[in-house]
């Protein structure tokens, strides 16, 4: 058998499985796009989420995880069948899946590997190893998959290695080569500097020193012209050492031999779930360049254990040596360094003597920059407060590199010296748990693992934690974890002795810090039980414009206080948020704190009344929309827009209720129930719905008033209908009916016998409920109230439908569907769909029952009305089992129904595979239909 036979996986051009080399068919463009994901992180396991989300982007199809779970079977089968020795395979590993195969036999992996070998080799064997790895490029990467499978680092590292190769043969003196290499590289894109100074050093040692300066020239005037800035200080340096023409001139010599210096604290011992970013910092130190990196974020989340523990490993790359300093940017128990303190500690650190370190700040730059020129070396610069302190000790020679750490992103940096940025974020779970067992040692499972996730997977609180059990044998697993599990005291469980080495205290250097009006922004954002927060919510809480709120919580992300998480979007890590409510409980008054409240209660009443208006065509005198100015609001035009703002800010929307019930604004707590219901009774989900509306029931009664108690009995109604539970609402319903009649309000009369008609229907007291339904059809006939004429009609179509009147049924559900479609209330209309396909198949026309089934399937998946199109898949199902010939369709729909019960009632999915089961559907297994 061939040395090379097995799998192979080629992503560096047309996605191919290679069975040695012999290329093997494997399918289309989904499954090349699931094989390269898979390929791209081999021994990591990828979640199904994210391979749904890469196929798919944000528009996956209801039967996305079927397709993914059929397309890892169909590899599997493939890979199985494959020669060689060397298995590849496909391992199931929750929340997904898991390529097992040695990386050398992926040409991503292998192009890596050569660029790492390269890098310790002299510039013959490397210009070797790096052509090879050029060489597996055949064409774009990842060609084949769908256009939403992307990997922009392929590219890089494309780059990457281009730039070393072109490095190593400039060393090797192939300039008249590389001129022609290069030129039509520059021509083509001549904001590239790495490969416009690669030119001008090949034309200046070819003799071509006009060339050269031309070239810069036509380098600057695209830069000026296409970013408004200046070429960088690497390009700029070398332009001015070809102008004098001493470009090879050597770095001045001090005095007697120097060491290199190496001025590195200690390492962790490890460093556990850092892979991405080391590769990143590799990636970076590879290019030969001179870069600047910075590595940011929020306090305790391990930026200097990164790079300290990087630079020692990598210490081999950078011969001129190591510089490090702390810049004391956010230390409590240090003022910010000076750039001078530090240039004085980096001319010690090269040799230079303390009297000859100038005393001007512009000489030491400039010693300092001539000193370091030219040089291979790594500076590192640790906590930096601001892109002004750090930018002096910036080297300009060509092969150092300069790493920074900062709470800010300094996106400055990158504006003006191209740095390279970097957010670190927390640790995976696997990993937070082996920082606890690296202090600690093993303990229970389930344990460490809720002991990490208390901890944030921050790596302080991880290390504290990890600090409290060792140092303390009588503590275990579970009294932290018992400790940690209450909110009020998590904090303090991260505590040390130091009164400066906690987390608390990490977390108050970097607020401290924060202009006035920032900091009192967080407090008010503390106030609120949320979780995440946008410019709408923050303005209106903060009482200030919108685009002013908007600026103010990116200004808040850069100094990684917050995250955005999406456009838009922004939410403090779960340590930083119990910080900061501790914090507003002790430094705002409680009239403070409420009026936070009241505000943040209003522009959820304001807009969820705005957005419900636009789902449903309500005619309701509760008008809630101008609580706020138009201005302060999302723009919610559309029905699509409103489904997603509700959808986005659910969770906040009823934390914000609950923290108004337990401060007493019970009258705002029950409007705000009432008009956010809406989007409960279009996407209706059983726990959360029954969790609003019972609070605002509660709310209600505790305020007295009759309107809120009415409407509150009206909607839990609504609840119990939706999902037929009539044995919970009967009473609701009556009491609902006598406190309308007591407020003498006509249409709250009419609302309540339509749900007392609809409870008398589920009771099996069909003629009752025909007649108070009636009652109501003509009650609205009068008003000329549609909306209610159009619910009044459906469940008159549902009442005669269960008394056996089909004909009568579906004119009534006739009536209401062009009453429905006419408001252009589709929540509505999905349901008519289903009864009339439903009563078609019961008068014997399975073809009209088809297309009502399948008119309503479509409204409502594009929608997003699962429950709604869980019923129409279940009554197209029933309508297709009829006919031997599409059994098997009728399984599908029951399979596809079943997922979309898990969603928002799981009670029901054991009667939808029992019914399934009767087709011989029982191989629907829980796990296909999570």
């Amino acid at each position: 058998m061939a040395e090379n036979a097995g799998a192979h996986v080629q992503l560096l051009g047309p996605v191919t499985l290679l069975d040695g080399a012999r290329a093997v068919s494997i399918g289309g463009p989904g499954v090349k796009g699931l094989l390269a994901l898979l390929a791209l992180k081999v021994g990591k396991v990828v979640p199904l989420e994210e391979i749904i989300d890469a196929l798919w982007g944000h528009d996956p199809p209801a039967t996305a995880r079927t397709i993914v779970h059929g397309n890892v079977s169909h590899l599997r089968r493939v890979l199985r069948h494959l020669g060689g020795d060397s298995v590849a395979e496909i391992l199931t590993s929750p929340p997904g899946y898991q390529l097992a195969v040695d990386p050398a036999r992926i040409d991503v992996h292998r192009a890596r590997a050569l660029l790492d070998r390269a890098v310790l080799e002299p510039p013959e064997q490397a210009s070797t190893l790096l052509g090879s790895a050029l060489a597996l490029w055949r064409g774009p990467a990842l060609s084949g998959v769908p256009d939403s499978v992307r990997a922009p680092e392929l590219e890089d590292l494309r780059l990457a290695i281009h730039g070393a190769r072109v490095d190593a043969d400039l060393e090797l003196g192939r300039h008249n080569e590389l001129i022609v290499e290069l030129s039509p590289l520059v021509r083509a894109d001549p904001l590239a500097e790495r490969a416009a100074g690669q030119l001008m050093r090949a034309l200046y040692h070819a003799g071509r020193r006009g060339d050269a300066l031309e070239l810069y020239r036509t380098v600057s005037r695209a830069t000026l012209r296409t970013l408004g800035v200046e070429p960088g200080g690497e390009l700029r340096w070398l332009h001015e050492r070809v102008l004098n023409d001493d470009l090879d001139v050597a770095v001045p010599e001090v005095a007697g031999p120097v060491k290199a210096p190496s001025q590195l604290p200690a390492a962790v011992p490890s460093l556990a779930g850092r892979d991405a970013e080391l590769a990143w910092l590799d990636g970076l130190a590879e290019t030969g360049e001179s870069t600047v990196a910075v590595v940011s974020g929020t306090a305790g989340v391990g930026k200097s254990a990164l790079v300290v523990w990087w630079a020692h490993h990598t210490a081999a790359r950078f011969p001129d040596g190591v510089l490090f300093a702390s810049l004391h940017g956010f230390d409590p128990r240090h003022a910010p360094l000076e750039p001078a303190e530090l240039l004085t500690q980096f001319l010690l650190g090269l040799g230079v003597a303390t009297g000859d370190v100038p005393e001007q700040l512009h000489e030491r730059v400039a010693l300092y920059r001539s000193r370091i020129a030219g040089r291979r070396m790594l500076v590192l610069l640790d906590d930096a407060r601001s892109a002004e302190q750090v930018r002096p000790l910036l080297p300009p020679g060509s092969r150092s590199m300069t790493v920074v750490t900062s709470r800010s992103k300094l996106e400055g940096l990158a504006v003006s010296n191209a740095a390279r940025l970097r957010v670190l974020a927390t640790l995976a779970p696997g990993d937070a748990v082996s920082l606890i067992e690296e202090l600690a040692g093993p303990s229970d499972f389930d344990l460490n693992h809720a002991l990490a996730r208390l901890c944030g997977y921050l790596p302080l609180a991880l290390r504290i934690a990890g600090a409290r059990l060792s140092a303390s044998p009588q503590w275990t697993a579970q009294d932290l974890v018992d400790e940690l599990g209450n909110e009020r005291t998590r904090l303090a469980a991260l505590e040390l002795d130091g009164a400066d080495d906690g987390v608390r205290a990490a977390f108050d250097v970097s607020f401290r810090g924060l202009p006035s009006d920032l900091a009192r922004l967080l407090l008010q954002l503390g106030v609120l039980p949320v979780r995440r927060v946008g410019p709408h919510l923050a303005a209106a809480v903060a009482a200030m414009p919108v685009d002013r709120a908007r600026r103010a919580l990116r200004t808040l992300a850069a100094h990684n206080l917050l995250t955005e998480t999406a456009r838009g979007v922004f939410a403090p890590h779960d340590l930083v948020r119990l910080y900061l409510r501790d914090l507003a409980e002790s430094e705002l008054d409680s009239g403070s704190t409420e009026a936070v409240l009241v505000r943040a209660v209003h522009f959820y009443q304001a807009a969820s009344d705005t957005a419900r208006r636009r789902m449903l065509r309500i005619v309701d005198p509760l008008d809630l929309t101008g609580l706020l100015p138009a201005a302060a609001l999302p723009a919610l035009r559309t029905f699509d827009e409103a489904q997603d703002w509700f959808g986005a800010e659910w969770a906040n929307l009823l934390a914000v209720l609950d923290a108004a019930y337990s401060a007493a604004l019970y009258g705002d707590v029950w409007r705000l129930a009432r008009v956010s219901h809406t989007y409960r009774v279009v996407c209706p989900l059983l726990d959360e719905w029954t969790r609003l509306v019972d609070l605002g029931l509660a709310a209600a009664e505790a305020s007295g008033e009759i309107l809120g108690q009415c409407w509150m009995l009206i909607s839990r109604c609504a609840i119990a209908l939706t999902f037929e539970l009539p044995e919970v609402c009967h009473a609701d319903a009556e009491r609902a009916l006598d406190l309308a009649v007591r407020l003498g309000d006509k249409r709250s009369i009419t609302v309540a016998n339509i749900h007392l008609g609809s409870v008398l229907s589920l009771l099996s007291r069909h003629d009752e409920a025909i007649s108070r339904l009636l009652e109501a059809v003509a009650e609205t006939e009068r008003t000329g109230d549609l909306e209610l004429r159009g619910q009044a009609l459906n469940n008159c179509a549902e009442t005669e439908k269960r008394a056996g009147r089909f004909e009568e049924a579906v004119a009534h559900e006739l009536a209401s569907l062009a009453i429905d479609r006419e408001l252009g209330n589709d929540s509505y209309a999905v349901v008519s769909l289903n009864n009339l396909a439903d009563l078609s198949q019961r008068l014997g026309d399975s073809a009209r029952a088809s297309r009502y089934a399948w008119e309503g399937i479509d409204l409502a998946h594009a929608r997003g009305f699962d429950l709604h199109e869980a019923i129409l898949r279940v009554t197209l199902a029933r309508i297709l089992r009829s006919s031997p010939s599409t059994a098997g369709l009728a399984r599908d729909q029951y399979a596809l129904a079943a997922v979309l019960y898990g969603r928002v009632n799981p009670a029901q999915v054991p009667e939808v595979q029992a019914e399934a089961a009767e087709l011989g559907a029982a191989g629907l297994e829980a796990g296909e239909l999570e």
